[in-house]
């Protein structure tokens, strides 16, 4: 019995000492970032401002994410394209549908695929378009060169390079 209970015990200690540290994904571990959009009182840009009922929807979709009252979303990037469209819906849940504003706005970036580690794989960062050869960094409704929109009067690129979610990527004016 004592013989058993000495190999278990080897057993298990060879077991657990072949776990590494990175065999387990620390789940702080930054993987492929969002795209981080704030929102500001176009009557006084250094203010942000909470969207009342913003809805996302993603090109080709008939339901997307609800913010009832935010200041600053976080929206996913397509990992397989180079592009990503949605339609920023202020006031989605109104009944009146004269109160419901839409733009739609594209947003062009490049690709590049990192590895992380062993333990966590690959992730995935972009940057948005920041050469005249290219396409804009974003397209507002269709138009690439449109400057305001429906319910949005102004857009700019604070950060082109979407490697992770601690800064502002996009400001929209409104």
């Amino acid at each position: 019995m004592k013989k058993i209970l000495v190999l278990l015990l080897i057993v298990s200690v060879q077991l657990f000492s072949s776990c590494e540290k990175d065999d387990i994904c620390d789940p702080n571990t930054p993987t492929t970032p969002r795209l981080i959009v704030d929102f500001y009182d176009i009557q006084d840009p250094t203010k942000t401002k909470n969207v009342t009922d913003l809805a996302i929807v993603g090109n080709g979709m008939t339901t997307g994410i609800l913010f009832p009252s935010e200041s600053r979303i976080q929206v996913p990037l397509q990992l397989t394209e180079d592009t990503t469209k949605y339609s920023f819906i202020l006031n989605s849940k109104n009944s009146n549908p004269a109160l419901i504003f839409t733009d739609v706005i594209e947003f062009n970036y490049s690709r590049k695929t990192v590895y992380v580690s062993r333990a966590c794989g690959y992730k995935t960062v972009f940057n948005l378009n920041n050469d005249t050869t290219l396409p804009n960094p974003y397209v507002l409704n269709n138009d690439p060169t449109a400057s305001t929109g429906n319910w949005i009067k102004f857009l700019t690129v604070e950060n082109y390079n979407i490697e992770n979610e601690n800064e502002t990527h996009i400001k929209i004016y409104f």
